[in-house]
C-alpha cells in the first residue's frame, strides 16, 4: 500500500477552506482518500482531517509541512502534517494490573494495533515475566510518596534515551507531578473508570454496588495537570443489576477498559483526534 499523510487542521469558519486545501493537495500531486471535516456552530470553528496519497507528490516528507503554509496565512489555521507508516515509540506505565497493558501488546503482536512498545515501566516488578514473553524491555522504577520526583526524573531518563513520542497509563496507579505532565502535552493517554465525582477513593465498584447503580463505564482522556480531567477521547458504558456483585462490576468494567483504551491509542496513532482547548475533535476511522 502507498503511504499516507494526513492533514489536519482548525480555524475559525469561514467559505472556502476545503476548497483551499483540496486545491493545495491536487497542485502538489497528491490524491485525497479520505476528507472529514466538523463546524462548531458555537464556537465558530472549523476542524478537518484530509488523508491523501503521497506517491506523486512533488515535495519531500521533510517540506511537505511548508506547502500548507498558505492555509496557515490564508485562513489562520492551526495545522500540521503526520505519515501513517510512521509510529511513534510508545512505553506503556503500569502497576499491578496487567489486563490492558497485555491487551495492547497482544494487539500489537497480532497486527491489530500498530503501536511501536518500546518499553514497559512499572513501579512493581509483578509483570516483568510476562511483559519479557511479548519480547519488550521492561523498567521497575519503584517509588514511594518520598521519592516521586526522583523517580520521575528516572522515567524521564528512560523516555528519552528510548525516545518516546506517546505514554499510555494502562492502569499506573499513580498520579505525574504537574511538572512532568505539562511536558508531555496530549501525548499521554489514561484509562480510568468513569465514577468520578461520585465514587472517590479506593474501592470504587463497591461504593457503586453498594449504591447500586444501573450504569458503569470508563473514559480514556488525554492527562493534563489537572487529575482525570484532561480532553476525553473515548467512552463507554454497560448496563448492571441488581444481580451484580461488586466483583462482577470490577469484571465488567475491566473488560470495557481494554476496549476503550484500544480504541484510543489507536484514534491517536491515526492521527484522528484534534484538541481544542479541553475538548477532542475525534474523526471516524
Amino acid at each position: 500500500m502507498s503511504a499516507h499523510a494526513i492533514l489536519l487542521g482548525s480555524c475559525t469558519d469561514r467559505p472556502g477552506i476545503i476548497a483551499a486545501t483540496a486545491g493545495m493537495v491536487h497542485t502538489h500531486g497528491g490524491n485525497i482518500v479520505d476528507l472529514q471535516q466538523h463546524t462548531d456552530r458555537e464556537l465558530g470553528v472549523f476542524f478537518q482531517r484530509v488523508e491523501f496519497e503521497i506517491d506523486d507528490f512533488d515535495l519531500g516528507r521533510a517540506d511537505m509541512d511548508g506547502a500548507f503554509h498558505p492555509l496557515r496565512t490564508g485562513f489562520d489555521m492551526d495545522c500540521s502534517v503526520h505519515f501513517d507508516d510512521e509510529v511513534p515509540a510508545t512505553a506503556l506505565l503500569v502497576s499491578k494490573e496487567q489486563h490492558c497493558a497485555l491487551d495492547l501488546l497482544g494487539r500489537w503482536r497480532a497486527g491489530e494495533l500498530a503501536i511501536n512498545p518500546v518499553a514497559v515501566i512499572s513501579n512493581h516488578a509483578d509483570l516483568a515475566e510476562a511483559v519479557a514473553w511479548h519480547g519488550v524491555a521492561y523498567h521497575h522504577l519503584p517509588v514511594s510518596p518520598d521519592t516521586q520526583l526522583e523517580q520521575e526524573a528516572q522515567l524521564s531518563a528512560v523516555l528519552a534515551a528510548l525516545g518516546v513520542e506517546l505514554v499510555v497509563l494502562a492502569r499506573y496507579m499513580r498520579i505525574l507531578s504537574p511538572g512532568l505532565v505539562t511536558a508531555w502535552p496530549a501525548r499521554i493517554i489514561n484509562i480510568h473508570h468513569s465514577f468520578l465525582p461520585a465514587f472517590q477513593g479506593g474501592r470504587p465498584y463497591h461504593q457503586a454496588h453498594a449504591r447500586g447503580v444501573k450504569v458503569i463505564g470508563v473514559t480514556a482522556h488525554y492527562v493534563t495537570a489537572e487529575l482525570d480531567e484532561g480532553p476525553i477521547i473515548d467512552q463507554d458504558v454497560v448496563r448492571v443489576s441488581h444481580r451484580d456483585e461488586a466483583a462482577d462490576l470490577r469484571r465488567k468494567g475491566r473488560d470495557l477498559e481494554v476496549v476503550v483504551l484500544a480504541r484510543a491509542v489507536r484514534a491517536h496513532l491515526e492521527h484522528r483526534v484534534l484538541v481544542h482547548g479541553n475538548r477532542t475533535i475525534v474523526f471516524e476511522g
